[in-house]
């Protein structure tokens, strides 16, 4: 085994045809190519340094640049001394298929190499994780900026979580210098913002300390507002007020702007601490009017001395309002078109509803409502009487520079009079503007229109409805009045017109979409008004009266289930009205669910104890589950509620007869008697009950009752002839009368003993005749003692045997009775 490793590898004469190879020069360019240099293997005391199986083995060559620049790689030691012959055909880790690979091949195999390697490094995973924490971080704030918490709060735990991974990394990696503060502060400052939406406060409270206490991040010391805000939800007012101040140390002299929010939020935690402090809220609201005046602090200032009782403080304070500059709110007339520019035009209609012309006009409107909200709170004080405190606070307004509320001031003093109930005052004060310009006329003449609506005199109403839509075309509120005129006449139709005129002008008018879908409901339209009401449901979430008049319409339309889960979504908004529970419980009653219209009843009852309806209801369902004692409290207490109603006592009597009690069902039926001695069905049940029970007040209880259905009958027949004596000649009057009256004394006992069938389903006798003496003739008349149940007819007695029973003739059955066999 002497033979030479290395022998063969120089009898190869020529390679000048591998210089035509364009596979063989593509593989040069692209792979060998490129390596920096040959692979020089440090020498070990055990020999090359590749181990003990490969250290007579000698390391790979390379080919470098082209063809006939090729060096060999250096794998002997020193103590060798001469270099390695130069490899030129089997290479270590080279093979002839090599040279047979396409140039297709070769690139894809260059460009993957390439990804690769780029892939590898650990600078390219670093950026790739901070984008997908960037990326978390815009999730969760659109999310939060869209309302929807929990998907917000999802994307910041998970760049929260990436971040620490992050920060891991780049420790193992040897990057720990290269940290990257920005992104490490945005994930912890959203995370604290998603926190505090979601009410999460001590998390947050942890996520803004973390950026408070790191070092690195500078101006992480206003973090302390957010702090103070948190303490301030949570009503910890004296650390929100600690909090805030650590802050404003910590803010320059040169932040002006942040040092004046920092202020107002330490002047707000000063009115709502328990009890408030009203003079060091003063001070920072003072300070801030010296700085930086604005709307805002001035209404606060005035209401902080309002609150101690200052009447000259408050005036000035008044004043200072009305002084302060409207910044970045100027004239309307800029809007306005000069000259007939196409340009100019196109300009002026793109400026004037963009995102800066809206916020002017919320400033504008701001500073009206804290200016006439000021002016109503300090009217009735800062003068003897609240009229001469609303006339000073019109001067200052139309000395100031804004005059055009001083009329708006105006109604506000005959809307006070409102209050005060002195509509005279107030009807005096509205008629000043009747010569005034459109728009306040319009107003004026509205709210006079709606005064003489509710004191019912619709001439009136109707007139000034008329100049106010005179004045104002396009007021929809004069158009709702005018409306609301025709449907209180009758006038539906045209109630309608104005109504859907009025919503032409402007869509959201709450009042014309319901008074219209009243009108539709009226008219018998269902679906045109529940289509109304469901709009005005999407404009007013939430509203209980909308919601009930949808609730109402499925249930005039049958939709048992519609009605009944609109009405449920009604109890969460009102949970104690009684009428709710109470039709809840009668939709459920005509439902045949008897279980639950007495739950939705029984609440009803114990939130309005005093509604007939539900008594009586509550009542009947006792007595057909055969709980008479418990329907006896409740007709107990209808009849305190109705002490001249006699059918509540009849009522309590009849439980007590079902009940078995006849005792304390007669004595109650006496009392009934004692008090309406002229009721028949009283007397019936008494007479009833003395021949049951063979009571000797059967005699005098049978007249009375002969004497009560007299006289009824002669009420009802002077009732009958006085209906039918119009029209009608006087000589036939007469006979007629006595006609009628003859014919129906019989017919009407007739029809309330022979043919009363309700007696024959209780499992009574069904006619009875109690026979009593005529004094005059000494012979015997029948007289009608039959009833009428009043709370319905006992359930059918059970049958005990089959068998019939044999009834014996009796032998005195034909033998009539003397006056002595009756008894005394």
């Amino acid at each position: 085994m002497d033979q030479d490793i290395y022998s063969g590898f120089d009898e190869v004469n020529d390679l000048s045809m591998l210089q035509n190879e364009d596979v063989f020069q593509e593989a040069v360019k692209t792979s060998y190519g490129q390596r920096r240099g040959p692979l020089v293997v440090p020498q070990t005391r055990g020999g090359a340094g590749f181990g003990a199986k490969t250290a007579n083995k000698p390391p790979p060559t390379a080919v470098r640049g082209v063809l006939g620049s090729r060096r060999g790689t250096a794998a002997r030691g020193p103590e060798e001394g001469g270099a390695r012959p130069i490899s030129a055909i089997n290479a270590a880790g080279f093979t002839p298929n090599a040279v047979n690979r396409s140039a297709t091949g070769a690139a894809s195999y260059r460009s993957g190499a390439s990804e690769a390697k780029l892939e590898e490094t650990p600078e390219a995973a670093i950026k790739k994780m901070e984008k997908e924490i960037m990326d978390l971080i815009d999730e969760s704030s659109f999310a939060l900026e869209s309302r929807q918490y929990k998907v917000a709060l999802e994307k910041a735990n998970k760049a929260v979580t990436k971040e620490k991974i992050l920060q891991r990394h780049r420790d193992l990696q040897g990057f720990s210098e290269q940290t990257y503060l920005d992104l490490t502060y945005s994930v912890y400052f959203n995370s604290g913002n998603v926190f505090e939406a979601c009410e999460m406060y001590q998390e947050a409270q942890t996520a803004y300390m973390a950026i408070i206490k790191n070092k690195a991040f500078s101006s992480a010391g206003r973090f302390r507002v957010n702090l103070g805000n948190i303490l301030l939800k949570q009503g910890k007012h004296v650390e929100a007020i600690r909090m805030y101040r650590r802050a404003l140390d910590q803010i320059p002299e040169t932040h002006t702007h942040m040092r004046i929010k920092i202020l107002k939020n330490i002047g707000v935690t000063f009115i709502k601490m328990n009890p408030p402090q009203y003079s060091d809220a003063i001070v920072s609201f003072e300070h801030i009017m010296k700085t930086k005046p604005d709307f805002r602090t001035a209404f606060n200032l005035v209401l902080c001395y309002y609150a101690i009782g200052d009447q000259d403080k408050m005036k000035k304070s008044f004043h200072r309002l009305l002084t302060v500059p409207m910044e970045g709110v100027e004239d309307d007339d800029r809007y306005l078109q000069y000259g007939d520019d196409p340009h100019s035009s196109l300009v002026l209609e793109a400026i004037k509803d963009d995102e800066l012309r809206k916020i002017e006009r919320n400033k504008k409107r701001l500073a009206e409502r804290a200016i006439i909200q000021a002016a109503k709170l300090i009217a009735p004080v800062v003068e003897g009487t609240e009229a001469l405190g609303f006339d000073w606070c019109v001067d200052c307004v139309r000395e100031s520079q804004h005059t055009e509320l001083a009329s708006e001031l105006e109604i506000n003093k005959a809307i006070m009079y409102l209050k005060l109930k002195d509509f005279q005052k107030a009807v005096e004060a509205l008629k000043v503007f009747e010569k005034k310009n459109s728009k306040i006329a319009s107003t004026a003449a509205n709210n006079l229109s709606f005064l003489y609506f509710l004191k019912g005199e619709s001439k009136e109403a109707e007139k000034y409805a008329d100049q106010a839509i005179e004045s104002d075309r396009y007021n929809p509120y004069a158009l709702v009045n005018r409306g609301n005129i025709h449907y209180k006449s009758g006038e539906l139709e045209k109630a309608r017109d104005y109504y859907q005129e009025s919503l032409a002008i402007e869509s959201g008018c709450a009042e014309a979409l319901y008074n219209l879908g009243l009108t539709f409901k009226t008219m018998g339209n269902l679906d045109n008004s529940l289509e109304c009401f469901e709009k005005l449901h999407a404009i007013l979430n939430n509203c209980p009266e909308v919601i009930y008049q949808i609730a109402s319409l499925y249930d005039m339309k049958q939709d048992i289930q519609q009605s009944v889960d609109w009405f449920m979504h009604l109890i969460t908004i009102v949970p104690t009205d009684p009428g709710i529970l109470a039709q809840i419980g009668a939709i459920y009653d005509q439902d045949s669910d008897r279980s639950q219209a007495f739950q939705y009843f029984l609440e009803s009852h114990k939130y309005f104890p005093s509604d007939i309806s539900t008594i009586s209801w509550l009542g009947a369902f006792y007595i057909d589950g055969q709980f008479h004692e418990k329907a006896i409290q409740y007709f107990e207490r209808a009849s305190l509620i109705e002490p001249q109603e006699v059918k509540w006592q009849l009522m309590i009597a009849s439980c007590y007869r079902r009940s078995g009690n006849y005792q304390q069902s007669l004595a109650t039926y006496k009392k009934i008697h004692m008090r309406f001695p002229d009721n028949v069905e009283c007397l019936k049940f008494l007479v009833r009950i003395c021949t049951d029970l063979g009571l000797k007040e059967l005699q005098e209880y049978a007249n009375k009752l002969k004497k009560a259905e007299k006289a009824k009958e002669l009420r009802d027949q002077r009732r009958d002839n006085s209906g039918r004596r119009s029209g009608r000649p006087r000589g036939s009057g007469g006979s007629e009368r006595s006609n009628s009256g003859n014919n129906r004394a019989p017919s009407g006992r007739q029809n309330s003993g022979r043919q009363n069938s309700g007696r024959q389903n209780s499992g009574r006798r069904p006619d009875q005749e109690v026979a009593l003496r005529d004094p005059g003739s000494g012979k015997k008349k029948p007289v009608d003692a039959t009833y009428s149940d009043p709370i319905g007819e006992l359930p059918p007695r059970p049958r005990t045997s089959a068998k019939t029973r044999v009834v014996e003739d009796d032998d005195f059955a034909d033998e009539e009775l003397g006056d002595d066999m009756l008894p005394e």
